[in-house]
């Protein structure tokens, strides 16, 4: 079997991003990197959004970028904007492309569709693939969203919906999130925070159907592109091996109150390409004790009270856009943290800390 200096299992968002950055940063001149993807063909597939705290190397994949943006609940509104920290949302197949294409001039690289086909034992392995099969009675954002094309200009392009809570929540917790590309193309997402096990949320064409015909008055429209995806709201316990590092949602990146994740992964991903030399005796990367304590005790307040999370979502964003997006990207103070939790209702809050 072929032996490699660094294994990386998986080759999606995370994988691929530790590739990218240790290829522009001369890590793999000398040494030779082995990338596992069962997939044979790459192609768009996800929409990756963010509010861009910091820079990245995919502003060329950026499909666009929104100072503005709602959170809806019944008859209410909040209107948000921030030029500072733009809310930008990167496509996967431009993605995919850049990154393959900058791979592919360096001989060192190999793609394998199967882990057999090589030694695990003296590389070091980079693993962003859970083990086994997830615990569906665990909470979950699971999604579908289409790309929308319209015959006439129907969207204002330069705002984004976040949060519509105006829709059937089936004891559980739904909205929908439209990110409009252009005035006659957007992206409406139907999104809810449940378990996996009832399977009668996931009429996702039906949810999304009449969302657009009832609440965007739109009936006359094509579909360009779909995409559907589950992530945990929960950190998996993973089998542990001195020459693995986890990456990706399996190594912590998924901030578990709000789902996001690729920019996490980018900052991972520099940290490890920073430290490769000594990485085994580096600290190990994380979003931060205080996130997992804070969302923690949020998720627990989803679980057990998700006929209020409207109301909470809304007061939540009731603040200033800085210190808002500052706390939901990990890069929040102390005073940040604390105007957003007294906003929050506190006996609930309370409840779900000592419990």
């Amino acid at each position: 079997m072929k032996e490699f200096d660094y294994i990386i299992i998986g080759g999606g968002c995370a994988g691929l991003s530790l590739a990218y950055e240790l290829e522009i940063n001369d890590q793999l001149k000398d040494k030779t990197l082995a990338i596992v993807e069962p997939r044979k063909k790459y192609e768009r597939d996800k929409t990756w959004s963010f509010w861009k705290v910091f820079n990245h190397n995919f502003e060329d994949c950026v499909i666009k970028s929104w100072n503005n943006f709602t959170i809806n609940i019944s008859e209410k509104f909040h209107e948000l904007n921030n030029k500072e920290f733009p809310y930008q949302s990167i496509d996967s197949g431009k993605f995919y492309t850049k990154i393959n294409s900058k791979l592919s001039e360096n001989p060192n690289i190999n793609f394998f569709e199967n882990i057999n086909e090589i030694n695990t034992e003296k590389a070091l392995v980079f693993n962003s693939v859970f083990d086994g099969e997830l615990d569906k009675s665990n909470l979950w954002q699971h999604f579908q969203g289409i790309e929308i094309e319209t015959s006439r200009d129907i969207f204002d392009d330069e705002i984004i919906n976040l949060m519509d809570f105006n829709c059937d929540q089936r004891k559980d917790i739904h909205f929908f999130y439209t990110l409009p590309f252009s005035k006659n193309k957007a992206l409406v997402e139907t999104t809810w925070l449940s378990s996996l096990e009832d399977q009668s949320l996931m009429d996702y064409d039906l949810q999304l159907e009449n969302y657009i015909k009832n609440n965007l008055g739109i009936k006359d429209y094509k579909i360009k592109f779909t995409e559907k995806g589950a992530i945990p709201l929960f950190h998996p316990i993973l089998k542990t091996n001195k020459n693995v590092i986890n990456i990706g949602s399996a190594g912590g990146m998924t901030r578990l109150s709000t789902g996001y994740t690729f920019l996490n992964i980018q900052e991972h991903s520099k940290y490890l390409c920073n430290n490769i030399d000594n990485i085994k005796n580096s600290k190990i990367f994380n979003l931060g004790k205080k996130y997992n304590f804070l969302d923690k005790i949020f998720l627990k307040v989803v679980k057990n009270h998700p006929e209020k999370m409207p109301e909470i979502f809304y007061r939540m964003f009731n603040n200033s856009s800085n210190k808002i997006i500052k706390f939901l990207s990990n890069k929040s103070n102390f005073f940040d943290d604390l105007s957003i939790i007294l906003k929050m209702p506190k006996v609930i809050f309370l409840k779900a800390l000592v419990k």
